[in-house]
């Protein structure tokens, strides 16, 4: 295997920059000394996630919806295109955001990366393979999608960017990279997002049953998120226009990933099953061949470990949300004695 591909990169612009995988970008290119401009309308990112980095003399927050417009203040020699509703709950509720920021925002992710002469990174998707015939799935894999079916924004928002990305190479000359994500997690995930991770963490912490769709035997592969970044990175390093996979190839049911999950929350919750969505996959799983190959990358960190770092995680923002309600309650408390008392 090659070494893992590393870069020094002056001054990135990370659209989407805001939300789960690109507020950690953010925060991995800022350690390696890299200036960094995020990008992100927060429709679905989190202005928290970023918070912590505003202090940072080498980050700067626009906020804009990269489908309307994408303007900054110098040029960047790296821009990773991550901006895009990505769960179910997200894409479902807004399918017009979805496709116009995989249309139109692409189209000016791509545009200032062509002024600037700068790379160019698109994350793609494991879901563009739609509900497999084919497992593993490798790159020259054409997918089982369903254009008009309720996934079908996110899932061709995703081939259609792709369809962009490899056009404006070749038509323009642009230095374009496509990475397809498989399942990734790990902290800054929202508990309600509709993921299974976080779903099944917040129940589970909640003493709520789980919920498991259809009967559990489908499959998923998870992918922790620091080694996700690696890979992100890895690829934007190297050059090549892919696109490669960048998952997890151990493959869980989701019935294993829920039993997984109360026995590593200490939780007594228990399984209730509910209907599959339409369209949701039998099987996930990458062939990480081309990425061990080319980048030198593959995952480090295994699904117990992750899971673990994940949780605590949840416990810690869980603990420091209700700090912060009953410290909220306990001023508004006081405010309302002190009213009273002014009162009398």
């Amino acid at each position: 295997m090659t070494r893992e591909q590393s870069q020094n990169w002056k001054h990135a612009v990370v659209t989407g920059g805001g939300g789960f995988v690109g507020s950690h970008l953010c925060t991995a290119l800022l350690a390696s000394g890299t200036e960094v401009t995020c990008v992100d309308d927060f429709s679905t990112g989190r202005p928290e996630n970023v918070s912590p980095l505003l202090g940072h003399p080498g980050f700067t927050l626009i906020r804009a919806n990269v489908a309307e417009s994408l303007t900054v203040e110098r040029p960047p020699d790296l821009v990773l295109h991550f901006a895009s509703p990505a769960s179910p709950a997200d894409y479902l509720r807004l399918p017009l955001h979805t496709l116009e920021t995989g249309s139109l925002g692409t189209r000016n992710a791509l545009r200032l990366a062509h002024r600037a002469g700068a790379r160019f990174l698109l994350a793609s998707t494991s879901e563009v393979y739609g509900d497999p015939q084919q497992n593993p799935q490798d790159e020259r894999y054409w997918g089982n999608v369903n254009p008009v079916g309720p996934r079908s924004v996110y899932d061709e928002a995703k081939r259609f960017g792709e369809a962009f990305t490899t056009a404006h190479a070749e038509a323009e000359g642009t230095d374009t990279g496509i990475v397809r994500l498989f399942n990734t997690y790990g902290p800054r995930m929202r508990g309600h997002d509709g993921r299974a991770v976080p779903t099944f963490i917040r129940q589970a912490l909640a003493g709520e049953p789980l919920t498991v769709t259809g009967d559990g035997r489908q499959t998923r592969s998870l992918c922790y998120v620091d080694d996700t970044v690696r890979g992100i990175l890895a690829a934007a390093a190297h050059g090549m226009r892919g696109p490669v996979n960048i998952g997890n190839p151990t493959e869980l049911t989701m019935l294993e990933l829920a039993h997984l999950v109360i026995e590593l929350t200490g939780a007594s919750s228990q399984i209730r099953f509910i209907d599959r969505p339409t369209d949701d996959p039998v099987v996930r799983c990458p062939d990480i061949t081309l990425a061990g190959d080319k980048l030198g990358w593959q995952p480090r960190i295994g699904a117990e470990e992750g899971l673990r770092r994940t949780i605590d995680w949840f416990r810690a923002t869980e603990e420091h949300t209700k700090h912060h309600a009953d410290h909220q309650a306990d001023h508004q408390a006081e405010q309302q004695a002190d009213q009273q008392a002014d009162q009398h």
